[in-house]
């Protein structure tokens, strides 16, 4: 036993809790870091579909006995429901999806799909089965209110809409404002009029079905982004800088064989559920499992993690910060051997009471919407609390100044991915319709991430917080500009201002300040700032209200709104 794994036992004895040995795996898929950049050379075809190139070579592996039993995806639900797929059901499952949108809704290759389901066995069908006819996939977070879905619609043209009957009403109320959209598709028990049930149209299409012969770089997916300032940005992502690029998370920082089960708690609105929850995992062959919570609950999550055989798990650090506060040393996670953490950092304190609980290390990685896996922590490098690891060998990572020039280490500047002379394939098309803002990424020889960061003598990468306003709270990104745009739509609020403020258990909250209207100046204040923060929640998606909101300033209604922003920013100081 090392001196940690030693330390770790008098711990828990003096407690006296059972002892836990200090678990230390070594990786599976490579020796060290330096032989993972040295082995990542990946090959981009003229022609890929991670449906057909990879999803269906596991399944003829399976059927030749050439991988592990495990089947492909694992779900469960809190009533004690599960479902399990080989490679060959999954196939099966989603070949007749696929015919359901090509045949009974009319899509064609490149037409945009918007899906928000939550985490229920279809929501994964959906996303192959729009790899395999070519459609675009627009997911969606099940938070998103009445105007967000609006803007999504419109914005994207998306020509079908699939989601359940918790979100129907609302998606039938917008449908006369959204001419493109075409076919409407429903996961429910029950008939809903202008909705076509697509249990019933999988159960009478054919399985069969051949896969569309997808460029590498045609439109795959598209993302939904909060930036500081606007409406969300549709980021684009190909067959290949998702399909091919997320096979360095995969196989290198989640370390993911056939014979792994894992699990991502990523909500399916997120790019970070593309990641983990589709492309990386099955990119092994190994085991996706999930648990369909109404809400994250700490006891359900660490129950899960003692009743199934997860050997890999990977969620945000504000999970991570809830988990410790219930003890996790009452469980005994058999299986697991690799926890990950990802979305927005994770404080030391958090990573070394997960430790002393559980033997367990958390290795934590970066990377964006934009992205695959930036930098991380790798099995075999010595963990660095504060740090999240080193460069991924999908890019070459550096720190530059305002000019686009390499800063000597050790000193502050812009996280920065080299793109001259050749872009790497895993980055994103573009932010589409809005070439501008594709434009801004891009100083010199670098894409700049809009973090700013340092990078030791070692090559370890410290954050130091975003270059914009933008808030990453529980792993969300959120934009200021959309909550003060809710908040000033309110007749209390003549002017406001969103900025970020520190929290022990979301990393970042949002913190409004409001200049309030001369009519409700008497208002009972603590009474004003719950309907403040009831109607945020039902303009845009409920994650985004303001949790602070300090005392009114006090200032004239007649003052122009000019003065006035810049009153509530010289409060912040």
């Amino acid at each position: 036993m090392n001196s940690r794994g030693r330390e770790l036992h008098a711990w828990r004895r003096t407690r006296g809790l059972p002892a836990v040995r200090y678990k230390t795996s070594a990786p599976k898929n490579f020796t060290d870091y330096e032989s993972v950049k040295q082995t990542y050379k990946p090959r981009v075809p003229a022609q890929f579909n991670f449906a057909r190139d990879v999803l269906d070579v596991w399944e003829t592996k399976e059927k030749a006995n050439e991988k592990s039993s495990l089947p492909a995806f694992w779900w469960v639900n809190d009533d004690g429901r599960e479902i399990r797929w080989s490679f060959e059901e999954l196939g099966f499952h989603s070949r007749k999806l696929a015919n359901v949108l090509s045949e009974e809704c009319g899509l064609a290759r490149g037409d945009r799909v918007f899906l928000v389901l939550p985490r229920v066995p279809e929501w994964w069908l959906v996303n192959i089965a729009c790899l395999r006819t070519g459609a675009v996939l627009i997911p969606g977070t099940t938070q998103l209110t009445a105007r967000d879905i609006l803007h999504r619609l419109q914005v994207s043209g998306a020509k079908c809409v699939i989601t359940d009957e918790s979100m129907a009403p609302m998606l039938e109320a917008l449908t006369p404002q959204c001419a493109a959209l075409t076919s409407k598709l429903l996961l429910s028990s029950r008939a809903h009029s202008g909705w076509a049930d697509i249990t019933a149209l999988m159960g009478s299409a054919s399985a069969d079905h051949v896969c569309v012969d997808t460029r590498s770089d045609e439109p795959m997916t598209i993302f939904f982004t909060s930036g500081t300032t606007g409406s969300p940005k549709m980021t684009l992502h190909s067959h290949c800088s998702y399909g091919l690029g997320l096979t360095v998370n995969g196989r290198y920082w989640l370390d993911l064989t056939d014979s792994d089960v894992f699990w991502n708690t990523s909500d399916t609105g997120w790019a970070k559920s593309a990641w983990s929850s589709v492309f990386a995992v099955w990119t092994q062959g190994a085991c996706m499992f999930a648990h369909h919570m109404p809400r994250f609950n700490t006891q359900t999550v660490l129950k899960t993690l003692s009743s199934y055989p997860i050997s890999t798990f990977c969620t945000a650090p504000t999970a991570y910060r809830m988990l410790v506060q219930e003890d996790p040393s009452r469980f005994h996670f058999q299986a697991l051997e690799h926890c990950l953490s990802a979305g927005e950092p994770i404080n030391p304190e958090v990573m070394s009471k997960w430790r002393e609980l559980t033997g367990l290390d958390i290795y934590e990685g970066y990377g964006q919407t934009e992205t695959v896996l930036i930098a991380g922590t790798f099995k075999g490098m010595e963990i660095r609390p504060g740090s999240f690891g080193k460069a991924s060998p999908a890019y070459d990572v550096q720190v530059v100044d305002e000019e686009g020039h390499v800063v000597p280490r050790g000193t502050e500047g812009n996280l920065a991915i080299r793109v001259k002379p050749h872009k790497p394939f895993s980055l994103f098309t573009e932010y589409t319709g809005e070439p501008e803002k594709t434009a801004e990424c891009y100083h010199g020889d670098f894409y700049l991430t809009g973090d700013r960061g340092v990078m030791d003598q070692d090559g370890y990468l410290w954050f130091v917080g975003r270059a914009d306003d933008v808030i990453l709270s529980a792993g969300y990104r959120i934009g200021p500009f959309e909550v003060e745009n809710a908040l000033i739509e309110h007749k209390a609020v003549a002017e406001s201002a969103v900025v970020s403020s520190p929290d022990q258990v979301r990393g970042e909250v949002v913190k409004a300040f409001v200049v309030l209207t001369p009519e409700y100046k008497s208002r009972d204040q603590n009474e004003l700032i719950r309907e403040l923060q009831t109607h945020v929640k039902n303009v845009t998606a409920p994650y985004k209200y303001p949790r602070k909101v300090p005392a009114f300033t006090s200032y004239d209604f007649e003052v122009q709104s000019a003065k006035a922003k810049q009153f509530i920013y010289s409060c912040l100081n």
